[in-house]
């Protein structure tokens, strides 16, 4: 008998808090997994007899919305444990987490994984529209799920008890209210999870603009994921859609490095001011406010996630130190400082020219593999810069009288880098007894041991990188996209038009806020209808490049979308209705929709009504050519 059968499933009633499902769900996974295993282990070993129940149990006979938050933030409660284990069995916890998770999406219909997932937590973790004890189970017959698989659960997963989250005095879900289920995966490096082809499908939706969060802009708009409808979704939503985003983020950069190029060439002498330089400080503010205005949307945790996040760190940086002397060199006419700006500003070009290049090459995989052996090779200059100083601070001294602190400092830095001989040229001057063997010990060490040690540190962080590759880059990917997507802002001015939106903030002391609200979307729409023409002449342009090569091969395109990837299967983020009630649901966010039914099966989504229109309009295309021909062909036997 196995744990698992031996471990009773926990009871998730529809009236718990999130915090109740992850410590019952914690609860039950410390019972079950008790020796450490991998993730290839747990999905096709010990799946069956140990997991699979548990999945089983949640697709059937568990309606709470908040299933998917708990099992990932149950994972973020055994990553936190992970510290105190020395045996992996925490890790092999957090990733049977995981694993349930993705199996249990793989059960959902494409609207229901969306409400799993996009969906935020409620401030209070409460969900309000759930009823008191255990819902009724509509029985449906088996059909294709998101990633293809069957209604029967697949192949695929197996010692010290963990008091759960609740016990410890720790309120887990406190820390991710706000937040969806794939921030929190992200947060709680969930990299498993966030790799596999079910949620990727829910990335890439959000990353095109196939999955919207915002279907209008008005005052009382709310913010809720679902599919993109053209015919009902204002045209200034799109604003938001990341892929957009990321192509003006990218023009922005080109014009800023524009400026950058046109002011350093021109650097004009002490009080003179270029209209360049004057657009180049509207550049740097409207930054800093874009940057802001990101940190507080996607939070601190989610934004130190990001490695690029450094180098926008960086830029602000700069930016402001540039213009601070440049206004003190302006202020005082002090040519030296105007020189020391301009210095200053020349160093924004190693941050700016990759960070306008990642926009370009972030969605490959190369750029990746660099930033994370990057992220070692600075752990590794930590014991590099406690050796320099103790050998610098040595020589320093012995040198006293024959050399400077400066000579010595640059004698050591060009002998640390290769210029061996420069070192035993000057160890008799530094030191006639001392100097030749400690030269010869600071050789050895910085040339042979730390030089050698560093290769064998970046290759060995490479073959790594490259063992989990997909996991890692899907994950950066996946924090790309989030970034960019999930900001609970309704209006989103582009820069540098946001420094427009700052025109608002006195307003809010007196302004209500509905007014002022109001009073923010008419400058939205004022100011970014071109970015919305330019939209939708691009999707425009792309749907009819579309549907020129679908006429041409009607039954490729047929053919391309016979994997269906949605599923006929009980809406999981809706309770069922008592019998004989009324034939309205409510989903997640709590409207009304209707619930048409016959024969006691749900009716067909809307994707199959359009497949099916699709296949009428091929087969009336080819119809129409064949038709064109035979007219041809009669014409030239008729002239002969």
């Amino acid at each position: 008998m196995t744990a698992a059968t031996k471990a009773q499933l926990p009871q998730l009633l529809n009236a718990d808090s999130v915090d109740a499902l992850v410590s019952k769900l914690s609860s039950y996974f410390s019972k079950i997994i008790e020796t450490p295993h991998t993730f290839e282990e747990l999905r096709t070993t010990l799946y069956a007899d140990t997991l699979k129940p548990l999945v089983q149990h949640l697709t059937d006979e568990v309606h709470h919305p908040g299933v998917m938050h708990a099992l990932l933030i149950a994972k973020g409660h055994y990553i936190t444990l992970e510290s105190e284990d020395d045996r992996g069995i925490n890790a092999t916890r957090g990733l049977s987490c995981e694993l349930i998770a993705w199996r249990f999406i793989t059960h959902l219909s494409k609207r229901d994984a969306i409400d799993h997932l996009c969906a935020d937590l409620p401030e209070d973790s409460h969900y309000s529209d759930n009823a008191e004890g255990p819902a009724d189970v509509e029985t449906v017959a088996e059909v294709d799920t998101v990633d293809g698989a069957s209604r029967e659960l697949g192949e695929g997963f197996r010692d010290e008890d963990v008091p759960p989250p609740a016990e410890s005095g720790r309120v887990p879900a406190s820390e991710y209210r706000g937040m969806t289920a794939l921030e929190i995966a992200a947060v709680t490096d969930a990299k498993k999870f966030l790799a596999q082809q079910s949620v990727q499908q829910i990335i890439n939706g959000i990353w095109n603009g196939e999955i919207v969060f915002w279907k209008e802009i008005s005052q009382h708009a709310v913010k809720q994921a679902e599919i993109y409808n053209p015919k009902r979704t204002d045209p200034f939503c799109r604003l938001r859609v990341p892929l957009y985003l990321k192509a003006f983020e990218f023009l922005f950069f080109a014009a800023f490095l524009t400026l950058y190029y046109f002011v350093l060439v021109e650097k004009t002498p002490l009080r003179a001011v270029t209209p360049a330089e004057v657009l180049l400080y509207i550049w740097i503010a409207s930054f800093i406010h874009n940057e802001f205005g990101e940190l507080w949307d996607s939070g601190l945790t989610l934004y130190s996630v990001d490695f690029w996040s450094l180098w926008d760190v960086s830029i602000i940086a700069i930016g402001l130190a540039f213009f601070i002397c440049r206004m003190i060199a302006i202020s005082s006419g002090d040519r030296r400082t105007t020189d020391i700006a301009f210095d200053i500003l020349s160093l924004e070009g190693i941050v700016l020219v990759p960070r306008r290049t990642v926009l370009i090459a972030k969605l490959k995989p190369i750029l990746w593999y660099a930033s994370c052996v990057t992220k070692d090779f600075i752990k590794f200059l930590g014991p590099v810069a406690i050796l320099y100083i103790g050998f610098n601070t040595t020589f320093a001294f012995l040198a006293r009288g024959t050399m400077s602190v400066r000579e010595t400092n640059w004698t050591l830095i060009q002998v640390f880098f290769g210029s061996s001989y420069l070192g035993f040229g000057v160890a008799e001057q530094i030191s006639p007894i001392l100097g030749p063997p400690l030269m010869l010990l600071f050789v050895c060490l910085t040339n042979i041991l730390l030089v050698t040690s560093l290769i064998s540190l970046l290759s060995n962080s490479l073959t790594k990188v490259m063992e989990h590759a997909r996991d890692e880059y899907l994950f950066v990917y996946s924090i790309y996209v989030l970034e960019a997507s999930t900001s609970n802002r309704l209006t989103y001015f582009l820069p540098p038009t946001n420094l427009l939106a700052l025109l608002f903030r006195p307003m809010r002391l007196i302004v209500p806020a509905d007014s002022l609200r109001a009073y923010r979307i008419v400058l939205l729409k004022a100011t970014h209808w071109p970015f919305v023409g330019l939209i939708l002449a691009f999707e425009s342009g792309r749907q009819f490049l579309h549907d020129r090569q679908r006429a041409k091969t009607p039954f490729a395109a047929l053919t391309q979308k016979s994997a269906p990837t949605t599923l006929l299967r009980r809406p999981q983020s809706t309770l069922p209705s008592p019998a004989g009630a009324g034939t309205q649901t409510k989903s997640l966010d709590g409207h009304a929709q209707p619930a048409d039914t016959r024969n006691g099966t749900p009716s067909a989504p809307n994707e199959t009504v359009q497949a099916l229109q699709q296949l009428a309009d091929g087969l009336r295309t080819q119809l129409h050519s064949v038709e064109e021909i035979l007219e041809v062909e009669r014409s030239r036997q008729s002239a002969t």
